[in-house]
């Protein structure tokens, strides 16, 4: 089941999805994600399960919900002064982040529901991506080309997440991220 996307921001709705998303994160960080069932979390929130089932449809999706609001960014990408470290930057703290043990969890919680909490997540990537082309741009910079960072820097980084074939290492970032700034970039 897909998440409505006509929620009302704020009010009582806004209060549930805060008060089940808390409960949700209280008791992963006490039990074992697989102990966890919608009456617990409904409980734990102060909620009937028949409100979680109405909202998320079931503990898959809301665990997806729960990961998208943990992967929203809080900040702007960190501003170094020049696209190169800036983009270097923004791999590194990616990869760490999204590698961690908690990365990982949030990620797969993220992909166990097809649509639009993939694309959401994909979207917060793609801004700061985004934000650091234009800060280039602004200093009078050759951007590059965003599509190309994500298909030849990011893919690689999160197939490897999910996939575990491959230990993820800054050395390994750096390759990726010298490759594509090898390609030739659009004026």
């Amino acid at each position: 089941m897909t998440v409505r996307e006509f929620i009302r921001v704020g009010g009582r709705s806004a209060r549930i999805q805060s008060a089940v998303h808390a409960a949700v994160q209280r008791l992963a960080a006490a039990t074992s994600r697989d102990e966890l069932t919608v009456p617990q979390i409904a409980a734990a929130a102060g909620v009937t399960p028949s409100t979680i089932y109405r909202r998320w449809g079931d503990l898959s999706a809301l665990f997806a919900d729960v990961a998208v609001q943990r992967l929203r960014p809080i900040a702007d990408p960190e501003d170094t002064g020049a696209m190169a470290s800036d983009l270097r930057t923004f791999i590194e703290q990616f990869m760490e982040e999204m590698s961690s043990p908690v990365g990982r969890e949030l990620l797969r919680d993220v992909f166990s529901q097809a649509g639009a909490h993939t694309v959401q997540c994909g979207g917060f990537t793609k801004e700061h991506l985004t934000t650091i082309a234009e800060r280039a741009k602004a200093r009078g910079e050759v951007p590059f080309d965003v599509d190309e960072v994500l298909d030849h820097v990011v893919a690689p980084i999160i197939y490897h997440i999910l996939y575990g074939d491959r230990k993820l290492t800054l050395d390994y970032c750096h390759s990726l991220l010298d490759r594509v700034q090898s390609l030739p970039r659009k004026t």
